[in-house]
C-alpha cells in the first residue's frame, strides 16, 4: 500500500497531539496518583473548586476586617424576643445577629438579660449606623438613631476594643438555613 506525504503528516500530527494531551493530564494530576477528596468533576469533567467553608447551621460569621463574631441567628419573632436573655455570659467573639425583613428604627431592651451588652444597629448593607451600650435588666428601650435591618449584640466593650465604630461595614457569612 502506498502512502502519500499528507497521510504521514496527518498521522504524525495525531500522535503528537495525543502525546501532548497525555502530558498535560499527567502534569495536572495530584502527586502520587492521589485523588482530590475536596473537589469533584462538574458536568464538563473539570475539577470544581473546593467547597466553601461556612458557619454551622443557625449561626453567622460577622466579619469586621480581621475581627470576627460567631453569632447565633435570631430570625423569627420568637427568637428575636428571647435574644440573649437568661445567659450568664457571652464569651468573647460571640454574640447574636438579629435579622429583620425591613429597615426601620429598632429598639431593644434588656429584660431578663444578665450580661452587659453592646448592640450595633446595621442597615441593609451591613453598615453600622449606631452602637449603643446596654445595661443588664433595664426594661427601657435602647433605640437606634437610624433605620436598621440587622442588629448585632456582643459583650459590652467588644466593639470599642476592636476599633469598630459607626460607619464600619461588616461582611456577613450565613450558615445553612435550618428548616422550620
Amino acid at each position: 500500500m502506498k502512502r502519500n506525504s499528507q497521510q504521514v503528516t496527518g498521522v504524525t500530527l495525531v500522535l503528537v497531539m495525543t502525546t501532548l494531551a497525555a502530558t498535560v493530564v499527567t502534569a495536572c494530576a495530584p502527586a502520587g496518583g492521589e485523588s482530590s477528596a475536596s473537589s469533584s468533576p462538574d458536568r464538563r469533567g473539570v475539577d470544581a473548586p473546593p467547597q466553601v467553608r461556612r458557619p454551622p447551621p443557625g449561626k453567622a460569621w460577622v466579619i469586621f476586617g480581621a475581627d470576627t463574631v460567631v453569632a447565633e441567628l435570631a430570625r423569627t419573632p420568637d427568637e428575636r424576643a428571647e435574644g440573649l436573655m437568661y445567659r450568664d455570659e457571652v464569651p468573647d467573639g460571640t454574640g447574636m445577629l438579629f435579622v429583620f425583613d425591613d429597615s426601620q428604627i429598632r429598639s431593644f431592651w434588656m429584660a431578663n438579660t444578665y450580661v452587659p451588652l453592646d448592640i450595633a444597629y446595621m442597615d441593609s448593607s451591613y453598615r453600622v449606623v449606631d452602637i449603643v451600650q446596654m445595661e443588664p435588666l433595664v426594661t427601657d428601650g435602647y433605640p437606634s438613631s437610624a433605620p436598621a435591618m440587622f442588629a448585632l449584640e456582643v459583650r459590652q466593650g467588644w466593639f470599642g476594643e476592636h476599633g469598630i465604630t459607626e460607619g464600619a461595614t461588616a461582611q456577613v457569612v450565613l450558615g445553612p438555613q435550618l428548616k422550620r
